[in-house]
């Protein structure tokens, strides 16, 4: 744990201020929050913004979604038209103000103007993820109490009947592709487009209560209500306030210079904080266009024909897109093969200081504008980054390597910090002084400050109000003055500033010999590798880490591909010895850059296992944004974890799994344990002292 008192202090957009100064700091915040909602006033909610852009930019485009292989198009002016539609139409049937709508589905404009139409009449959205199982999803709604829910087609129709007699205050179910659902019961199920027509044609009667209801909504007014993943518990619902959401988009969007002319791609799961910050709150505050894919298949073509200019994706995204880059360039040809490697290697070498305005010589631009012309502008085409102005990764730490990489190819790429509680951003990089080990310098209006554990704290406008019917939770997390509690350890570079985030505070343990543990550290230097999709390391409390290992299929079934290497299954692929051999080297890989590290060498990883199944949300193993659930991992494979520490060179199990149709099964495999060779520090010292 850290406990220097060097890193002991509050930093925010002025500078650093020391214990004693952290109430002169909170008064620095509280300007910063009146001047900010001045310039808002008159724009106090999301529909109040709504208003604002049908009038400003009426004519330019708000919404377009690609369906059946063609763009819809949709202006400022005609998104009011349908929200208002469909507003009256939830009037209609009866929604209140203060209830809850679930809003199931893929990124549809038709899901985001039911967001804002709930809004409009005083009710609180509450989407989900689309792929939730049916229990999980009677929890979320059975929680909040939703009397309503907006979802996208038979699949999700069927789910919520199948729990509806779990949800007492469940009243009527409107849906959006009709194909399947003829024959249904529908005093209480309803066409999307129904609704809306019926709302256009009480538009007499209820007008004057959707002003009413309109013009009651201010800053303190419940926006939406997401809930967290639940990586050690039910999930939790955060709810998050017009203040909370117009703040942090407001102070982004202007510490970025957005304006509505940016193009985005709106394809992260709308149950996460990240797309409604970027979808709903920088879009409706800038009014800028969001562009709605066909479907994940069509993703990667809709982003190209799409170009956007502001673009966000986990670190997982962009390994992806990387090893398809470097899986196609081992097919391609010898000349093609021999310029992307000439030029790649100059771009790394002086393409993020060109992107960064610093001084680079004539012949090394010239080189990195030919490179452009040949290599850098065609590939970034190819990934429909060709227009990016500004592009985030957030989430997971990203591997350097990777990160680079598109630095390199001139993509504005840069990390944030942020959590659902901080309405995203807690820390963002600043143009000029982005680097791939912190995560950058306080966000606008938000102070950070590290206790005497190392755990971050922050506050500022965008914290969450509270969690909804859990006090003993909120009180546990946010204090009575704004302060909110991460659950990560870190530490402030002191020359620059920046935040460095260690490890999740309540996984940060100690090894056998006291030293410090952790494990989230090591996970991202594994998963570094394309050729490794997910690492669970365990060692809290022992004497050597061990390792858990998926492998990604798509990079290693194509290593295999190449090396005419046959297998039938996941299963039999992960257990091939030259995939364990490969996988040996990357685990050998990490342990000698460990060793480099003086305050984590001990963390090297000993012994290690290629886990038969990958690890999934159905399965309980992860969450719906691929965050490891520890303690189920090691509960659930406990004779595997056994294995890793008792000396087994093998171990035979049995697995229980969730198919996709809900229905159980089992696994049976036989694992084989590796021994991974770790680097002696001190005897590695000892010889460089030598």
């Amino acid at each position: 744990m850290i406990d220097d008192d060097r890193h002991l202090g509050t930093f925010d957009g002025g500078g650093i201020a020391g214990k004693g100064d952290r109430f002169a700091q909170a008064d620095k915040g509280g300007d910063i929050l009146g001047q900010s909602s001045q310039a808002a006033e008159g724009m106090a909610s999301v529909p109040a913004l709504l208003q604002r852009n049908a009038e400003r930019f009426g004519t330019r485009p708000a919404y377009r979604e690609k369906e059946f292989g063609i763009w819809q198009s949709w202006t400022w002016a005609e998104t009011e038209k349908e929200i208002e539609a469909l507003a009256l139409g939830f009037l209609n049937l009866g929604v209140d103000e203060g209830d809850f709508v679930a809003i199931i589905g893929r990124n549809r404009p038709y899901f985001y103007w039911a967001m804002v139409a709930a809004q409009s009449v005083g009710a609180i959205p509450v989407p989900l993820y689309q792929d939730a199982a049916a229990e999980e999803m009677a929890y979320v709604m059975g929680h909040c109490g939703a009397r309503f829910a907006v979802v996208e087609d038979q699949e999700q129709v069927d789910k919520v009947i199948e729990i509806q007699e779990e949800l007492h205050q469940f009243e009527h179910m409107i849906y959006v592709d009709p194909r399947g659902l003829r024959k249904y019961d529908h005093h209480k199920l309803h066409i999307f487009a129904d609704i809306q027509e019926q709302g256009r044609a009480a538009y007499w009667e209820f007008i004057e209560d959707l002003k009413e209801r309109r013009g009651k909504l201010d800053y303190d007014s419940i926006c939406v209500m997401l809930y967290t993943s639940g990586t050690t518990g039910k999930p939790k619902g955060v709810v998050l306030s017009n203040r909370n959401i117009i703040e942090a988009s407001r102070a982004s969007a202007e510490f970025d210079n957005l304006t509505e002319h940016e193009e985005v791609l709106a394809y992260l799961p709308m149950a996460w904080v990240g797309d409604f910050i970027f979808s709903v709150g920088q879009a409706y505050w800038c009014g800028f266009c969001v562009n709605c894919p066909e479907s994940a298949d069509t993703m990667q073509i809709d982003l190209r024909e799409i170009g956007p200019t502001y673009y966000f994706a986990p670190p997982r995204v962009f390994e992806t897109q990387l090893t398809n880059v470097m899986i196609r360039m081992e097919d391609a040809g010898r000349l093609k093969k021999w310029l992307f490697d000439v030029f790649m290697e100059h771009a790394r070498k002086v393409g993020p200081a060109i992107l960064d305005g610093k001084p680079v010589g004539a012949w090394d631009r010239a080189k990195y504008a030919l490179g452009h012309a040949l290599v850098y502008g065609p590939l970034k085409d190819t990934l429909g980054f060709s227009r990016v102005r500004v592009g985030y990764t957030a989430g997971e730490a990203i591997g350097p390597e990777i990160f680079d990489f598109y630095r390199s190819l001139g993509i504005n790429l840069k990390q944030l910090y942020g959590q659902t509680e901080a309405s995203v951003f807690i820390t963002v990089q600043p143009d000029g002084e982005v680097r791939s080990d912190t995560v950058g310098v306080p966000a606008p209006g938000v102070e950070v400050e590290i206790d005497e554990n190392g755990e971050v704290w922050y506050r500022g406008p965008g914290v969450f109000e509270y969690y909804y019917k859990n006090e003993e939770s909120t009180k546990k997390t946010k204090t009575e003055d704004g302060w909110v509690a991460t659950g990560d350890a870190g530490f402030f570079e002191e020359d620059s500033g920046h935040l460095r985030i260690i490890d999740r505070a309540k996984d940060v343990g100690k090894m056998a010999d006291g030293k410090m543990f952790a494990p989230k550290y090591v996970e991202n230097k594994l998963k570094f590798f394309p050729n490794i999709l997910e690492a669970v390391v365990f060692g809290d409390g022992r004497d050597a880490c061990t390792a858990f290992i998926n492998i990604d299929l798509n990079a290693v079934g194509n290593w295999a591909e190449r090396n005419n290497i046959g297998y039938a299954s996941y299963q039999e692929l992960a257990g091939h010895p030259r995939v364990l051999d490969m996988i040996q080297q990357h685990v050998e890989d990490v342990n000698r850059s460990l060793s480099e590290d003086p305050m984590l060498s001990h963390c090297q990883v000993h012994r290690f296992l290629v886990l038969h199944k990958e690890l999934d949300a159905d399965d309980g193993e992860i969450t719906r944004t691929r965050k490891v659930r520890r303690g189920v991992v090691a509960e659930k494979y406990g004779d595997l974890l056994t294995a890793l520490y008792d000396g087994s060179k093998e171990i035979s199990t049995t697995t229980e799994v969730t198919y996709e149709d809900g229905r159980k099964g089992s696994i049976s495999a036989t694992l084989e344990i590796r021994d991974a060779a770790v680097v002696d520090v001190a005897d590695d010292k000892k010889v460089a002292a030598e």
